[in-house]
């Protein structure tokens, strides 16, 4: 069985297309919950009018299936709580010009 922290790395290849961050440090992935054979991620989006918000899940399903070799990754787009700029990392922040 895959790792938390396996899955996380893998996803730290996704960018969120309109911040130039991956999506881990932007703080949109809330939950991972890896199995046997399957794995399931919980994350958010910056608003709920993203119009890129497709091509994250993909880039997300597709970043998890390569690099666990499971197929069946389960994306869940979820509103609670909504993202706001406390969810970023340190680097995020910092990054985009934003106080830490």
């Amino acid at each position: 069985m895959h790792s938390k922290g396996e899955v996380l790395d893998a996803l730290k290849g996704v960018i969120d297309p309109e911040i130039g961050l991956n999506i881990v440090d932007v703080g949109l992935v809330y939950r991972v919950e890896p199995a046997e054979d399957k794995i399931e991620i919980d994350y958010t989006l910056t608003s709920p009018g993203c119009p890129l918000a497709d091509v994250i899940e993909r880039d997300m399903t597709v970043a998890v299936q390569q690099a666990t070799g499971i197929d069946n990754v389960v994306c869940n787009l979820v509103w609670n709580p909504p993202w706001s700029l406390d969810f970023m990392s340190e680097e995020a922040r910092l990054e985009l010009g934003f106080p830490i």
